[in-house]
This record gives structure tokens, C-alpha cells and sequence, in this order.
């Protein structure tokens, strides 16, 4: 299946980068290009790609408000939202927003690559170098007694744990899978159990779990 992406940086030369890098892959297509976020949302809504390379400090709308508003038209379209800073205030906003994950700009071609193709297969991507510095950040911003985040702790098997602890780490499912030597379907399966003891709706609330009851650090 070919993955149709759609690149939204602010940065012409940047976006000639990720053009070469994106057409060195079998299965991935860029089609369209934007320079702010307007023009993002504009073009997602007319190519409906598969995935869209979002930076988020961008001139006028910026990648949050772009992804907010890709997410509220239901567009068929996953967000991964590109970073250059570790500590980057923007990159929780857009996860909020209903981007699908994060990577540093900086990342290696091969990363870029399988982190388009994780997004699109429907899986998310937190960059482990950001994860950190972002719970560090806004871990404050969620307060919850300990007795309660103990309880849905210990309601986790060891298992269950192990996979919990590798999303903190910022593993995608195949990287689950790889790792505990099991199958993906599997792995999705655990996944999705966690969110539901640990009350969790996606991937940035469970790694805040994870640091909150400790089981991360």
C-alpha cells in the first residue's frame, strides 16, 4: 500500500529534505506541500493523505490550531507533528490537539521513515528524546491522589507492566512486539488493556502514568 504524505513546514529547504529522504522509500509518496498551517488544513482537506509531517512553529496558524482543526473535520489523516527542540512547549499542545505522535527534525532518515510508516499503519510515535523532557515538564499538570493512581497500578499484570513501561520508553507496538518477542496483534491487545485499567486515553497519558506511579523514571 503506497502512504500519501502531506509535509507542512515553513521551511522550504527543510521540506526539499524530507522530500528526498520520503522518495528514497518504497511505499511513500509526498503530494502536496505547505508553508503555514492554513495552507495545511487546506490541503489535507483537498489530497486526504494518509499522514501529515506537521512542524509546529509555523507563521499565522501554526501546527496546533492546524492539527486541531484536521482532527475536528474527521479528514482521514494521522498527524505526526516534527520537533527541533527537546523541551518544546508546542509539542503537548499538538498531542492534545490529536496529532498521532512527535520526532525530532534531527532524526535519521531510517527513523523518519518507519516513524511515517508506524503512524500510518495506525500506531503512535513518541520520540523517546522528547518523551522525558515533555513528562518532566507537564507531569505538574495532572493531579490525581496516589491511592487512586496506586489502585489501577496494581490492577496491571507483570506483563502488562513491562509493555506500559516500554511505551514510556517511546516504543511503537512493532517495537513492543520485537522486544517481548511476541506478535504485533498481541502487543496492540496489551495496549489497549492498559488504557482501559490505567484509564488512559492515548499514549501521552499513559507515559504520565507510567512516570506518575513510578514505574518509569
Amino acid at each position: 500500500m503506497t502512504v500519501r504524505v502531506l509535509l507542512a513546514d515553513d521551511d522550504a529547504l527543510l521540506r526539499a529534505g524530507l522530500v528526498a529522504v520520503l522518495a528514497s522509500a518504497e511505499g511513500l509518496i509526498v503530494v502536496g506541500q505547505a508553508a503555514d498551517g492554513l495552507e495545511a488544513v487546506t490541503l489535507a482537506r483537498a489530497l486526504l493523505p494518509d499522514v501529515v509531517l506537521m512542524d509546529v512553529r509555523m507563521p499565522g496558524v501554526d501546527g496546533i490550531e492546524a492539527t486541531r482543526r484536521i482532527v475536528a473535520e474527521d479528514l482521514p489523516c494521522r498527524i505526526l507533528v516534527l520537533t527541533t527542540f527537546q523541551h518544546d512547549e508546542y509539542v503537548w499542545g499538538a498531542l492534545r490537539a490529536g496529532a498521532s505522535g512527535f520526532l525530532l527534525k534531527r532524526a535519521s532518515p531510517e527513523r523518519l521513515i518507519d516513524a511515517v510508516q508506524t503512524v500510518a499503519a495506525g500506531d503512535a510515535l513518541l520520540d523517546p528524546a522528547v518523551t522525558r523532557a515533555l513528562i518532566g515538564q507537564f507531569i505538574a499538570d495532572t493531579v490525581e491522589p496516589p491511592a487512586l493512581r496506586d489502585g489501577r497500578l496494581a490492577q496491571l499484570t507483570d506483563r502488562e507492566r513491562q509493555v506500559l513501561h516500554l511505551i514510556a520508553e517511546g516504543y511503537s507496538n512493532s517495537e513492543i512486539a520485537d522486544s517481548l518477542t511476541i506478535a504485533e496483534s498481541t502487543a496492540k491487545t496489551y495496549v489497549k488493556r492498559i488504557f482501559a485499567k490505567i484509564d488512559a486515553h492515548d499514549r501521552a497519558q499513559a507515559v504520565v502514568f507510567a512516570y506518575k506511579s513510578g514505574l518509569a523514571t
